[in-house]
């Protein structure tokens, strides 16, 4: 299979980090779209257009295989974005509280050479801890809740805010790296590396999903 040279559409630390563990060549270049959000919109189809629509901005401008995506936070039939402010940050970790949310990342992937298109979802179910009005108040002093969907990043280990997952820990941090891996080889690329492994290892978390992931390829 080939080794592409990826664009990632995205100026995140998260996915930047998460990104490295495939050991394939990439480049920083952060889309710039409008991210609102179409009226009654899905939230499945919003986060599905955001990413397609950072992919092709991307694309426009750059050679070689885009990856973009976007993730979003969803309560019920509420979708919680990134915070304003401190108010906000601690309103939605309040409201998260104690039961299970849904985390939704898509990917989509353009090779602007060949013109060849990827677009896929991941679906985490997360269950929050009972955390305390102080650990919510500590969490926000130290800054971490404000560029993040839903206030709060699931690897931080001081406010460690999920009781225990079943789902895609990669793709609550914004990067889905088994359906990463799956979409490249439908487009004829892939990373020589046991990317599983290498994702559990460095998130310190058994993955119980990836195989049913990989399998569907």
């Amino acid at each position: 299979m080939n080794v592409p040279h990826i664009i990632l559409a995205s100026n995140s630390p998260r996915r930047k980090q998460l990104i490295q563990l495939l050991d394939l060549p990439f480049e920083i270049f952060p889309a710039d779209i409008d991210e609102t959000r179409n009226h009654g919109e899905a939230a499945k189809f919003y986060v599905k257009r955001l990413a397609h629509e950072k992919a092709l901005w991307a694309a426009e401008q750059k050679v070689g295989l885009i990856i973009a995506a976007d993730t979003i936070v969803v309560d019920g039939d509420v979708i919680l974005g990134k915070p304003l402010h401190v108010d906000e940050a601690r309103s939605m970790l309040l409201s998260l509280r104690g039961h299970q949310h849904h985390v939704l990342t898509a990917i989509a992937l353009i090779d602007s050479v060949t013109g060849r298109q990827s677009l896929d979802l991941c679906c985490t179910a997360v269950p929050m801890r009972d955390y305390s009005d102080d650990e919510i108040d500590a969490y926000i002093k130290s800054g971490d809740p404000l560029d993040k969907a839903g206030a709060y990043a699931i690897q931080h280990q001081g406010f460690n805010p999920v009781e225990k997952m079943d789902g895609c820990f990669a793709s609550v941090m914004g990067f889905p790296l088994c359906h990463v891996v799956r979409n490249l080889r439908q487009m004829d690329f892939n990373s020589q590396v046991d990317v599983p492994a290498a994702c559990q290892k460095a998130l310190t978390y058994n993955c119980p999903v990836y195989e049913r992931i990989l399998e569907n390829v």
